[in-house]
Protein backbone atom coordinates (compact mmCIF):
# COMPACT_ATOMS: atom_id res chain seq x y z
CA UNK A 1 0.00 0.00 0.00
CA UNK A 2 2.75 2.40 0.96
CA UNK A 3 4.66 1.57 -2.24
CA UNK A 4 1.54 2.22 -4.37
CA UNK A 5 0.98 5.59 -2.71
CA UNK A 6 4.66 6.43 -3.19
CA UNK A 7 4.51 5.59 -6.88
CA UNK A 8 1.31 7.59 -7.36
CA UNK A 9 2.62 10.71 -5.66
CA UNK A 10 6.19 10.36 -6.80
CA UNK A 11 8.35 12.79 -8.69
CA UNK A 12 6.50 12.39 -12.01
CA UNK A 13 3.20 13.26 -10.37
CA UNK A 14 4.51 16.53 -8.96
CA UNK A 15 6.18 17.35 -12.26
CA UNK A 16 2.86 16.93 -14.07
CA UNK A 17 1.03 18.90 -11.40
CA UNK A 18 3.49 21.80 -11.65
CA UNK A 19 3.14 21.70 -15.43
CA UNK A 20 -0.66 22.07 -15.13
CA UNK A 21 -0.26 24.91 -12.65
CA UNK A 22 2.11 26.73 -15.00
CA UNK A 23 -0.31 26.21 -17.89
CA UNK A 24 -3.22 27.60 -15.86
CA UNK A 25 -1.08 30.55 -14.82
CA UNK A 26 -0.33 31.34 -18.48
CA UNK A 27 -4.04 31.17 -19.37
CA UNK A 28 -5.17 34.49 -17.93
CA UNK A 29 -8.74 34.11 -19.17
CA UNK A 30 -9.17 30.85 -17.30
CA UNK A 31 -7.68 32.30 -14.13
CA UNK A 32 -9.93 35.35 -14.27
CA UNK A 33 -13.02 33.25 -15.01
CA UNK A 34 -12.30 31.04 -12.00
CA UNK A 35 -11.88 33.93 -9.58
CA UNK A 36 -13.74 37.06 -10.72
CA UNK A 37 -17.25 35.75 -11.66
CA UNK A 38 -17.81 33.66 -8.47
CA UNK A 39 -16.54 36.51 -6.30
CA UNK A 40 -18.81 39.09 -7.94
CA UNK A 41 -21.81 36.76 -7.94
CA UNK A 42 -21.53 35.84 -4.27
CA UNK A 43 -21.38 39.56 -3.46
CA UNK A 44 -24.42 40.35 -5.63
CA UNK A 45 -26.45 37.39 -4.40
CA UNK A 46 -25.57 38.14 -0.79
CA UNK A 47 -27.00 41.62 -1.17
CA UNK A 48 -29.93 40.80 -3.47
CA UNK A 49 -31.28 37.63 -1.84
CA UNK A 50 -32.27 39.30 1.41
CA UNK A 51 -35.51 38.23 3.07
CA UNK A 52 -35.73 41.41 5.16
CA UNK A 53 -38.11 44.02 3.83
CA UNK A 54 -36.85 47.59 3.93
CA UNK A 55 -37.67 50.96 2.40
CA UNK A 56 -41.30 50.16 1.63
CA UNK A 57 -42.99 53.25 0.22
CA UNK A 58 -45.65 54.45 2.65
CA UNK A 59 -48.48 56.79 1.77
CA UNK A 60 -50.62 58.50 4.43
CA UNK A 61 -54.07 60.05 4.47
CA UNK A 62 -54.17 61.98 7.75
CA UNK A 63 -57.72 63.19 8.21
CA UNK A 64 -57.11 63.94 11.90
CA UNK A 65 -54.16 66.35 11.51
CA UNK A 66 -53.31 66.22 15.21
CA UNK A 67 -50.25 65.54 17.32
CA UNK A 68 -51.42 61.98 18.02
CA UNK A 69 -51.86 61.17 14.33
CA UNK A 70 -48.43 62.60 13.54
CA UNK A 71 -47.01 60.44 16.35
CA UNK A 72 -48.51 57.36 14.70
CA UNK A 73 -46.88 58.23 11.36
CA UNK A 74 -43.59 58.92 13.14
CA UNK A 75 -43.68 55.52 14.82
CA UNK A 76 -44.22 53.82 11.46
CA UNK A 77 -41.38 55.66 9.70
CA UNK A 78 -38.73 55.81 12.42
CA UNK A 79 -37.12 52.54 11.29
CA UNK A 80 -35.84 51.38 7.89
CA UNK A 81 -38.94 49.34 7.09
CA UNK A 82 -41.06 52.22 5.80
CA UNK A 83 -40.17 55.50 4.18
CA UNK A 84 -42.79 58.21 3.84
CA UNK A 85 -43.46 58.60 0.12
CA UNK A 86 -46.17 61.24 0.36
CA UNK A 87 -49.28 62.65 2.03
CA UNK A 88 -52.59 62.36 0.21
CA UNK A 89 -55.75 64.38 0.60
CA UNK A 90 -58.22 61.55 0.01
CA UNK A 91 -58.34 57.77 0.11
CA UNK A 92 -59.11 57.70 -3.62
CA UNK A 93 -55.81 59.36 -4.48
CA UNK A 94 -54.03 56.98 -2.13
CA UNK A 95 -55.65 54.01 -3.88
CA UNK A 96 -54.66 55.40 -7.28
CA UNK A 97 -51.02 55.67 -6.17
CA UNK A 98 -51.14 52.07 -4.95
CA UNK A 99 -52.61 50.93 -8.27
CA UNK A 100 -49.88 52.71 -10.25
CA UNK A 101 -47.16 51.06 -8.14
CA UNK A 102 -45.89 54.27 -6.57
CA UNK A 103 -46.71 52.98 -3.07
CA UNK A 104 -46.44 49.67 -1.26
CA UNK A 105 -48.48 50.48 1.85
CA UNK A 106 -51.18 53.03 2.58
CA UNK A 107 -52.42 54.22 5.98
CA UNK A 108 -55.68 56.11 6.51
CA UNK A 109 -56.04 57.88 9.86
CA UNK A 110 -59.71 58.77 10.54
CA UNK A 111 -60.86 62.25 11.48
CA UNK A 112 -62.01 61.21 14.96
CA UNK A 113 -58.71 59.46 15.78
CA UNK A 114 -57.65 61.83 18.58
CA UNK A 115 -61.17 62.31 19.96
CA UNK A 116 -61.71 58.58 20.38
CA UNK A 117 -58.34 58.06 22.05
CA UNK A 118 -58.89 60.96 24.44
CA UNK A 119 -62.14 59.30 25.55
CA UNK A 120 -60.36 56.01 26.10
CA UNK A 121 -62.06 54.32 23.18
CA UNK A 122 -60.18 52.37 20.50
CA UNK A 123 -59.46 54.23 17.27
CA UNK A 124 -59.43 52.22 14.04
CA UNK A 125 -56.74 52.90 11.44
CA UNK A 126 -57.09 51.45 7.93
CA UNK A 127 -54.01 49.87 6.35
CA UNK A 128 -53.99 49.19 2.60
CA UNK A 129 -51.41 46.64 1.48
CA UNK A 130 -50.31 45.93 -2.07
CA UNK A 131 -50.70 42.15 -1.94
CA UNK A 132 -49.41 41.44 -5.45
CA UNK A 133 -46.40 40.17 -3.49
CA UNK A 134 -48.18 38.21 -0.77
CA UNK A 135 -45.05 37.56 1.27
CA UNK A 136 -44.07 41.24 1.39
CA UNK A 137 -47.64 42.23 2.29
CA UNK A 138 -47.69 39.85 5.25
CA UNK A 139 -44.31 41.07 6.47
CA UNK A 140 -45.39 44.70 6.09
CA UNK A 141 -48.56 44.03 8.09
CA UNK A 142 -46.48 42.45 10.85
CA UNK A 143 -44.25 45.55 10.96
CA UNK A 144 -47.29 47.84 11.18
CA UNK A 145 -48.77 45.72 13.95
CA UNK A 146 -45.47 45.86 15.83
CA UNK A 147 -45.34 49.65 15.55
CA UNK A 148 -48.93 49.97 16.76
CA UNK A 149 -48.22 47.61 19.66
CA UNK A 150 -45.39 49.90 20.70
CA UNK A 151 -47.75 52.87 20.47
CA UNK A 152 -50.25 51.04 22.69
CA UNK A 153 -47.65 50.58 25.42
CA UNK A 154 -48.18 51.57 29.04
CA UNK A 155 -47.42 55.22 29.66
CA UNK A 156 -46.56 56.11 33.26
CA UNK A 157 -48.59 53.19 34.54
CA UNK A 158 -51.72 54.27 32.65
CA UNK A 159 -52.97 52.29 29.70
CA UNK A 160 -53.11 54.37 26.54
CA UNK A 161 -56.24 54.19 24.44
CA UNK A 162 -55.57 51.39 21.94
CA UNK A 163 -55.19 51.82 18.19
CA UNK A 164 -56.86 49.08 16.18
CA UNK A 165 -55.89 48.12 12.63
CA UNK A 166 -58.18 47.18 9.77
CA UNK A 167 -56.00 45.66 7.05
CA UNK A 168 -57.13 45.30 3.44
CA UNK A 169 -55.12 43.20 0.96
CA UNK A 170 -55.44 44.76 -2.48
CA UNK A 171 -55.27 42.79 -5.78
CA UNK A 172 -54.58 39.48 -3.98
CA UNK A 173 -56.99 39.11 -1.05
CA UNK A 174 -56.28 35.39 -0.78
CA UNK A 175 -52.51 36.03 -0.46
CA UNK A 176 -51.70 33.45 -3.13
CA UNK A 177 -47.89 33.57 -3.21
CA UNK A 178 -47.79 31.62 -6.50
CA UNK A 179 -49.10 34.68 -8.37
CA UNK A 180 -45.97 36.62 -7.42
CA UNK A 181 -43.57 33.74 -8.10
CA UNK A 182 -45.09 32.72 -11.45
CA UNK A 183 -45.18 36.25 -12.86
CA UNK A 184 -41.59 36.80 -11.72
CA UNK A 185 -40.17 33.51 -12.98
CA UNK A 186 -41.98 33.96 -16.31
CA UNK A 187 -39.63 36.71 -17.52
CA UNK A 188 -36.59 34.84 -16.21
CA UNK A 189 -37.68 31.75 -18.14
CA UNK A 190 -38.09 33.69 -21.39
CA UNK A 191 -34.77 35.52 -21.17
CA UNK A 192 -32.66 32.56 -20.04
CA UNK A 193 -34.17 30.07 -22.49
CA UNK A 194 -33.98 32.59 -25.32
CA UNK A 195 -30.33 33.38 -24.68
CA UNK A 196 -29.32 29.73 -24.20
CA UNK A 197 -31.11 28.45 -27.31
CA UNK A 198 -29.93 31.25 -29.59
CA UNK A 199 -26.35 31.07 -28.30
CA UNK A 200 -26.24 27.29 -28.76
CA UNK A 201 -27.65 27.59 -32.30
CA UNK A 202 -25.19 30.28 -33.37
CA UNK A 203 -22.14 28.62 -31.83
CA UNK A 204 -23.04 25.32 -33.52
CA UNK A 205 -22.83 27.14 -36.84
CA UNK A 206 -19.32 28.26 -35.96
CA UNK A 207 -18.13 24.82 -34.85
CA UNK A 208 -19.53 23.11 -37.95
CA UNK A 209 -18.09 25.74 -40.26
CA UNK A 210 -21.38 26.56 -41.92
CA UNK A 211 -20.94 30.28 -41.23
CA UNK A 212 -18.25 30.38 -43.92
CA UNK A 213 -20.59 28.63 -46.35
CA UNK A 214 -23.11 31.46 -45.90
CA UNK A 215 -20.55 33.81 -47.42
CA UNK A 216 -20.93 31.95 -50.74
CA UNK A 217 -24.68 32.61 -50.94
CA UNK A 218 -26.14 35.71 -52.64
CA UNK A 219 -28.07 36.63 -49.47
CA UNK A 220 -26.96 39.73 -47.60
CA UNK A 221 -25.66 39.61 -44.06
CA UNK A 222 -28.84 41.28 -42.76
CA UNK A 223 -30.99 38.64 -44.45
CA UNK A 224 -28.89 35.87 -42.93
CA UNK A 225 -29.14 37.32 -39.41
CA UNK A 226 -32.90 37.88 -39.70
CA UNK A 227 -33.45 34.38 -41.09
CA UNK A 228 -31.61 32.90 -38.12
CA UNK A 229 -33.48 34.93 -35.50
CA UNK A 230 -37.02 34.56 -36.87
CA UNK A 231 -37.43 30.77 -36.30
CA UNK A 232 -36.08 31.14 -32.75
CA UNK A 233 -38.54 33.95 -32.11
CA UNK A 234 -41.50 31.86 -33.33
CA UNK A 235 -40.38 28.83 -31.30
CA UNK A 236 -40.01 30.86 -28.12
CA UNK A 237 -43.40 32.55 -28.61
CA UNK A 238 -44.93 29.05 -28.70
CA UNK A 239 -43.21 28.41 -25.37
CA UNK A 240 -44.67 31.70 -24.07
CA UNK A 241 -48.21 30.60 -25.04
CA UNK A 242 -47.70 27.28 -23.23
CA UNK A 243 -46.41 28.99 -20.09
CA UNK A 244 -49.34 31.42 -20.06
CA UNK A 245 -51.74 28.51 -20.34
CA UNK A 246 -50.08 26.71 -17.42
CA UNK A 247 -50.10 29.88 -15.31
CA UNK A 248 -53.83 30.29 -15.91
CA UNK A 249 -55.00 26.68 -15.61
CA UNK A 250 -52.65 25.34 -12.93
CA UNK A 251 -51.87 28.35 -10.73
CA UNK A 252 -55.09 30.32 -11.44
CA UNK A 253 -53.12 33.51 -12.13
CA UNK A 254 -55.75 36.15 -13.00
CA UNK A 255 -55.80 37.82 -16.40
CA UNK A 256 -57.39 41.11 -15.33
CA UNK A 257 -55.70 43.34 -17.91
CA UNK A 258 -55.10 43.32 -21.65
CA UNK A 259 -53.76 40.03 -23.01
CA UNK A 260 -52.41 41.87 -26.05
CA UNK A 261 -50.31 44.11 -23.82
CA UNK A 262 -48.84 41.06 -22.06
CA UNK A 263 -48.09 39.37 -25.40
CA UNK A 264 -46.36 42.52 -26.65
CA UNK A 265 -44.17 42.53 -23.53
CA UNK A 266 -43.49 38.82 -24.05
CA UNK A 267 -42.42 39.44 -27.66
CA UNK A 268 -40.00 42.17 -26.53
CA UNK A 269 -38.66 39.84 -23.85
CA UNK A 270 -38.15 37.05 -26.41
CA UNK A 271 -36.28 39.41 -28.73
CA UNK A 272 -34.10 40.52 -25.82
CA UNK A 273 -33.23 36.91 -25.00
CA UNK A 274 -32.46 36.05 -28.64
CA UNK A 275 -30.35 39.19 -29.01
CA UNK A 276 -28.47 38.45 -25.80
CA UNK A 277 -27.71 34.87 -26.84
CA UNK A 278 -26.59 35.97 -30.29
CA UNK A 279 -24.35 38.61 -28.74
CA UNK A 280 -22.78 36.02 -26.43
CA UNK A 281 -22.10 33.72 -29.39
CA UNK A 282 -20.17 36.49 -31.18
CA UNK A 283 -17.68 36.63 -28.30
CA UNK A 284 -17.32 32.84 -27.85
CA UNK A 285 -15.49 30.38 -30.05
CA UNK A 286 -16.84 27.13 -28.60
CA UNK A 287 -19.80 25.76 -26.67
CA UNK A 288 -17.76 25.67 -23.46
CA UNK A 289 -16.92 29.36 -23.73
CA UNK A 290 -20.59 30.10 -24.40
CA UNK A 291 -21.64 28.29 -21.22
CA UNK A 292 -18.98 30.11 -19.21
CA UNK A 293 -20.05 33.55 -20.46
CA UNK A 294 -23.71 32.67 -19.91
CA UNK A 295 -22.97 31.61 -16.34
CA UNK A 296 -21.44 35.03 -15.72
CA UNK A 297 -24.43 36.92 -17.21
CA UNK A 298 -27.63 34.92 -16.65
CA UNK A 299 -27.61 34.33 -12.85
CA UNK A 300 -27.12 38.05 -12.03
CA UNK A 301 -29.92 38.89 -14.47
CA UNK A 302 -32.24 36.48 -12.66
CA UNK A 303 -31.28 37.43 -9.11
CA UNK A 304 -31.23 41.20 -9.66
CA UNK A 305 -34.62 41.34 -11.35
CA UNK A 306 -37.03 41.46 -8.44
CA UNK A 307 -38.68 38.39 -9.91
CA UNK A 308 -38.05 36.21 -6.88
CA UNK A 309 -37.30 38.72 -4.13
CA UNK A 310 -38.63 42.28 -3.80
CA UNK A 311 -36.44 45.06 -5.15
CA UNK A 312 -37.10 47.02 -1.93
CA UNK A 313 -35.10 44.40 0.00
CA UNK A 314 -31.96 45.20 -2.01
CA UNK A 315 -29.51 47.91 -0.92
CA UNK A 316 -30.22 51.31 -2.40
CA UNK A 317 -27.03 51.24 -4.51
CA UNK A 318 -28.09 47.93 -6.11
CA UNK A 319 -31.66 48.95 -6.95
CA UNK A 320 -30.71 51.23 -9.91
CA UNK A 321 -29.17 48.19 -11.63
CA UNK A 322 -32.67 46.79 -12.07
CA UNK A 323 -33.44 49.64 -14.48
CA UNK A 324 -31.07 47.97 -16.96
CA UNK A 325 -32.56 44.52 -16.40
CA UNK A 326 -35.22 43.44 -18.93
CA UNK A 327 -36.54 40.78 -16.53
CA UNK A 328 -37.32 43.46 -13.93
CA UNK A 329 -39.34 45.51 -16.42
CA UNK A 330 -41.20 42.45 -17.66
CA UNK A 331 -42.03 41.32 -14.11
CA UNK A 332 -43.47 44.77 -13.37
CA UNK A 333 -45.59 44.65 -16.53
CA UNK A 334 -46.81 41.08 -15.92
CA UNK A 335 -47.79 41.76 -12.30
CA UNK A 336 -49.40 45.10 -13.07
CA UNK A 337 -51.44 43.89 -16.06
CA UNK A 338 -52.31 40.34 -14.99
CA UNK A 339 -52.77 40.76 -11.23
CA UNK A 340 -53.75 44.44 -10.92
CA UNK A 341 -55.53 44.90 -14.24
CA UNK A 342 -53.43 47.97 -15.12
CA UNK A 343 -53.34 49.41 -18.61
CA UNK A 344 -50.83 51.05 -20.91
CA UNK A 345 -51.15 54.35 -19.02
CA UNK A 346 -49.52 52.67 -16.00
CA UNK A 347 -46.89 50.35 -17.51
CA UNK A 348 -45.75 52.45 -20.48
CA UNK A 349 -42.38 53.39 -18.88
CA UNK A 350 -41.51 49.72 -18.34
CA UNK A 351 -42.76 48.75 -21.80
CA UNK A 352 -40.75 51.54 -23.40
CA UNK A 353 -37.64 50.43 -21.49
CA UNK A 354 -38.23 46.82 -22.57
CA UNK A 355 -38.59 47.85 -26.22
CA UNK A 356 -35.39 49.89 -25.96
CA UNK A 357 -33.42 47.03 -24.39
CA UNK A 358 -34.74 44.58 -27.00
CA UNK A 359 -33.74 46.91 -29.82
CA UNK A 360 -30.32 47.47 -28.27
CA UNK A 361 -29.50 43.78 -27.83
CA UNK A 362 -30.85 42.74 -31.24
CA UNK A 363 -29.13 45.65 -33.00
CA UNK A 364 -25.72 45.15 -31.39
CA UNK A 365 -25.81 41.36 -31.81
CA UNK A 366 -26.87 41.65 -35.48
CA UNK A 367 -24.09 44.19 -36.10
CA UNK A 368 -21.44 41.93 -34.56
CA UNK A 369 -22.76 38.85 -36.36
CA UNK A 370 -22.74 40.70 -39.69
CA UNK A 371 -19.08 41.62 -39.09
CA UNK A 372 -18.31 37.90 -38.89
CA UNK A 373 -19.95 37.35 -42.26
CA UNK A 374 -17.98 40.07 -44.06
Amino acid sequence: MRRAVGRLFGGRFWALALKELRQIRRDRRLTISLIVPPTLQILLFGFALDSDVRNLRLGVVDESRTRESRELVSVLTENRTFELAGDFATSDRLGEALARGRLDVGVVVPQDFTRLRSRGRPATVQVLLNAANANTAQIAQAYVEGAVAWLNRDLNGARAAPVELRAAYLYNPGLVNAWFIVTGVFGTLIILNGSLVSAATMIREKEQGTVEQLLMTPASALEVVTAKMLPLFVLLMVMVAAVLMVARLVFQVPFRGSSGLVLLACACCVLTGVGLGTLISTFARSANQTQLISFFINPPLAMLSGGLTPVEAMPTWVQPLTLLNPIAHFATIARSVLVKGAGLDVVWPNLLALIGLAGLFVGVSAWRFRRQLT
